[in-house]
């Protein structure tokens, strides 16, 4: 059996799946920072929703998220099945055929968007339905294999949610939304290099030109200190708009602060060094990135919890 018919038999499925599989196919962890970031962007926002207008809304940004991961699986499934990190996902270990990864995708995608108009807005949909298009097409179909920029304008799928949140709320693009968003894109380079960096051999055995690959480790961990250097005076930004506050500040300043100590200790390393202790410090970094954002959403939503009872914002 040649290794072509190989990878196309082992990406058929084989009949087994079980509902575990086809929720897998909607990268829940990926979901998971989605309703978070969405509905702290719903919440922050100057408009009272309904919670049941609020908790429909959610559900359905969910969908779209998932819909997304799904169509993502049933593209990447060739390169899913190469990178040691993806190849126990549904698709690829052959428990979800292919083209049942890209109906489910289709289904969700247009059934999310249609819902999230009757519930909210038709721009709260629009944005869903373009951040949908954005992860599956720009990024997944074009940016992903073509680009060692990959990540940075790919960043952009990732980011939307939060400014959705706040167009169902308030049927509009505004500052806040807009930094919100920004905060989320120019988190993503560093947080995903950190990755990388440990990671190299799965993206270069799938041809991903990820940085690593195309530049190789001495430049990417030139590109992650720079890039969080660029995301600290944003996120620090948010404390003094109208969904920020003196809790907010702190937490920002704090995190920016380790973040970027982060940055300059895997810039300062070598090879030899990360090779020698399993990279460490990458793998470090790349655990506190995650805490990183939920902390910074967190905040704000901290902020606009307590700004009722006169405890949060600067008000």
């Amino acid at each position: 059996m040649s290794d072509a018919s190989f990878d196309q038999d082992s990406i058929a499925g084989n009949g087994d799946a079980s509902f575990g599989d086809y929720f897998a196919l909607l990268k829940p962890r990926v979901m998971s920072l989605v309703v978070f970031t969405a509905l702290v962007g719903l919440i922050v926002a100057p408009v009272p929703v309904h919670p049941f207008v609020a908790f429909c809304s959610i559900l359905f940004i969910a969908i779209g998220a998932g819909a997304s991961g799904a169509l993502n699986m049933w593209w990447d499934a060739d390169i899913d099945q190469i990178m040691r990190r993806t190849q126990k996902r549904p698709v690829p270990a052959g428990k979800v055929h292919r083209n049942e990864a890209l109906a489910v995708g289709l289904a969700l995608s247009g059934f999310s968007v249609v819902f999230l108009a009757l519930a909210a807005n038709f721009a709260a949909a629009f944005l869903l339905a373009f951040t949908i298009f954005f992860y599956a097409v720009i990024y997944s179909m074009w940016l992903k294999r073509s680009t060692p920029q990959n990540i940075v304008i790919g960043g952009a799928a990732g980011a939307f949610p939060p400014m959705i949140g706040w167009v169902v709320a308030t049927g509009s693009i505004s500052v806040e939304s807009v930094l919100m968003f920004a905060l989320i894109f120019m988190w993503t380079p560093p947080h995903f290099w950190a990755l990388a960096l440990f990671m190299k051999s799965d993206y270069k055995d799938a041809g991903v030109p990820m940085l690593t690959v195309t530049h190789g480790r001495k430049s990417t961990r030139r590109h992650i200190i720079a890039y969080t250097l660029l995301l600290a005076p944003v996120a620090v930004g948010a404390a003094f708009t109208s969904i920020g506050g003196p809790i907010y500040l702190v937490a920002a300043v704090l995190m920016n602060a380790w973040f970027i100590k982060g940055a300059f200790d895997i810039w300062r390393r070598d090879e030899t060094t990360a090779e020698a202790d399993g990279y460490k410090v990458e793998k470090s970094v790349f655990k506190f990135s995650i805490l990183y954002l939920f902390l910074h959403f967190g905040a704000l939503l901290l902020e606009a919890v307590l700004r009722p009872y006169g405890l949060g914002g600067w008000s």
